[in-house]
């Protein structure tokens, strides 16, 4: 059995609190979200598990987002989510320097499923990977597509409550009532390989 962390979206714009659009960062600052994922990173790198650490973003003139959606239809008037500038860089606080690079790898991807147009199944795959844990911001949007696309990819899904978050505690809490139905409710002191 292999075992990926998957961090989603912990950029700057989504958890940063100088960003217009960051509004879990409350929620991520009083819950200790940021911290949460560092302690599940920690514990993924010393049991070599696969470590992706997954951006949301639009490349130059945002050609790839798409104009209709009420969540991105707005990014590229409101100047966000565009890779290569500070609001899709990984939050200072988050511990995304890799520890070892042949096991560790971003993924960037044009919509809120982290498998939609991108190679992480591919990485997945290649690695015989088994088990994911999921981590990110939102709850609501980021975890809940990749727990439910990787649960119907017959991956075993494990969330990390703790180190998760979305701007509204009673939204995260209703998003993880629905995920435990399809996956398994881990804190980051409580990880395993099995």
């Amino acid at each position: 059995m292999t075992t990926a962390l998957i961090a989603l979206d912990f950029i700057n714009d989504i958890v940063h609190p100088d960003s217009p659009m960051a509004g879990a960062a409350p929620q991520i600052a009083e819950r200790g979200v940021i911290e949460h994922a560092n302690t599940s990173l920690a514990h993924a790198r010393a049991n070599e598990w696969l470590v992706v650490l997954v951006k949301v973003g639009f490349g130059p003139g945002y050609a790839e987002c798409p104009k209709h959606s009420p969540l991105f239809g707005a990014a590229k008037e409101n100047g966000v989510l565009q890779l290569g500038t500070w609001g899709t860089e990984f939050h200072e606080a988050l511990d995304a320097t890799p520890a070892n690079p042949e096991r560790e790898f971003v993924v960037e991807k044009p919509r809120v499923n982290a498998f939609y147009a991108t190679p992480l199944e591919a990485l997945l795959r290649a690695n015989a990977v088994d088990t994911l844990y999921l981590c990110g911001v939102s709850t609501s949007w980021a975890v809940q597509s990749a727990a439910r696309d990787g649960h119907d990819r017959d991956y075993r899904i494990r969330v990390i409550e703790d180190a998760c978050a979305t701007d509204d505690i009673e939204d995260h809490k209703a998003s993880i009532r629905q995920l435990s139905r399809i996956s398994e409710i881990v804190t980051s002191d409580n990880l395993r390989s099995n």
